[in-house]
């Protein structure tokens, strides 16, 4: 997979934050090398987050987001803001731009001290270098801005360039690596076994191509240097009985969890794609645990459904159609549902008894904990689609045993 081609939820996000006229927009555009955002000497002139998918270098790709000023005023003003603080609850590395002839204002340090609350790694640039100057009049070296800076901070001149590939180096120094980050499936596996894959090609799966979940985790096996078998959900059996060795672990759709379960032998490793999606955006445990809420609700209980995506529902839809009725038919209650996609998720969950949300492959890791976050931290429990079904089945333990920790919640 080229760099242009790697999924906006497997990027590092790079967010861009300051008051208006910092010269925020114009950092972005020196950064990426592109006019990748207006500037003007009017102030706000950023009106809605603006992302760009590219390859930043010496990190990789990235996704660089341009927020409106974060001090706008009015009634559009605040709803801008507010968008810009939704992409804090998304951004691997955040970057205060101020401007230097000015300094930090009460508005900057309010924005590091929510760096800081949500533990996002951050950088101070002190834009408009160029225009200051010392007690005797001359112009800062750039030497001397550098031998200045505070560890989190460099000043830097978007106008004349100056320390813009120093800016660039210590942004990806921030950010955090793949090697640190966990694999979907390859860490389970030698170069000598293989996998099934699992899925379905019915009414709702795309024409022509396999979706997101399952592109990655077949590129995750291949780079374990195992071999992954995909078969639609009927040719389970067969495989099983023709291929002459037995798979290391078979991987499924949710949706046909019971009868994977029930063909698949209890010697071989059984999950899904949406609990290793659980896992790999690091809120696997929790989801388990909140999955145990289904059994205490009660008439009258509200769910969100939640998606990271905005797509065509079809008529047998599994969030909006396929969860509630299999919920309902398990828990024997009259239940209300409401429904979340894309960034809409509320902040403010205390409505509900139950979230429970897709696998979150169109998010990024820090968004899905932020979810999760928001949730736990109301006391409302949390799970996901995957694992949702696989308690209901009875099978969830039998899922996860490949994962000691997460057992030990069940």
């Amino acid at each position: 997979m080229g760099m242009n081609e790697t999924p906006s939820a497997d990027r590092v996000h790079i967010g861009f934050f300051g008051k208006r006229n910092a010269g925020k927009s114009s950092i972005v555009n020196k950064v990426t090398g592109q006019e990748l955002a207006v500037v003007s000497d009017v102030k706000g002139t950023t009106t809605d987050p603006v992302s760009k998918a590219m390859e930043l270098l010496p990190l990789g790709p990235v996704v660089i987001i341009d927020t409106p000023g974060i001090d706008d005023e009015g009634h559009l003003g605040e709803l801008r803001v507010r968008k810009a603080n939704q992409v804090l609850n998304r951004v691997d590395v955040a970057v205060l731009v101020v401007d230097a002839t000015v300094g930090k204002t009460s508005v900057d340090e309010e924005l590091i001290r929510i760096f800081k609350e949500k533990e996002i790694p951050y950088l101070v640039v002190y834009n408009k270098a160029d225009l200051l100057k010392t007690k005797d009049g001359n112009r800062l070296s750039s030497e001397n801005k550098l031998n200045q800076n505070a560890e989190q901070s460099i000043y830097a001149s978007a106008v004349t360039g100056q320390n813009i590939y120093e800016l660039k180096e210590r942004i990806a120094s921030l950010a955090v690596t793949d090697e640190l980050k966990l694999r979907l499936v390859g860490d389970l596996l030698e170069p000598s076994d293989f996998v099934i894959l699992v899925v379905p090609i019915d009414k709702a799966a795309p024409k022509g191509r396999l979706i997101l979940p399952q592109q990655q985790t077949i590129r995750d096996v291949l780079e374990a240097g195992a071999a992954a078998i995909v078969i639609k959900e009927d040719e389970l059996s067969n495989a099983l009985e023709n291929l002459g060795k037995k798979p290391k672990l078979v991987i499924t759709d949710s949706q046909v969890f019971a009868k994977v379960s029930k063909e698949t032998p209890e010697d071989i490793w059984l999950t899904s794609f949406s609990i290793l999606f659980a896992r790999f955006k690091g809120n696997l445990k929790a989801a388990a645990a909140g999955a145990a809420a289904i059994d205490r609700l009660k008439d009258g209980d509200k769910i969100l459904i939640s998606e990271g995506c905005t797509h065509h529902r079809q008529c047998d839809d599994i969030g909006t159609v396929k969860l509630p009725r299999w919920i309902r038919n398990y828990t024997g209650k009259d239940l209300e549902f409401e429904y979340s996609s894309g960034r809409d998720f509320p902040e403010d969950v205390t409505k509900y008894s139950l979230i429970v949300h897709c696998g979150g492959c169109m998010l990024n890791e820090r968004e899905m904990r932020y979810r999760q976050k928001c949730a736990l931290d109301q006391e409302i429990p949390i799970t996901n689609y995957g694992i949702a079904i696989a308690y209901m089945q009875g099978i969830l333990k039998r899922c996860v045993e490949m994962f000691p920790d997460v057992l030990s919640v069940l």
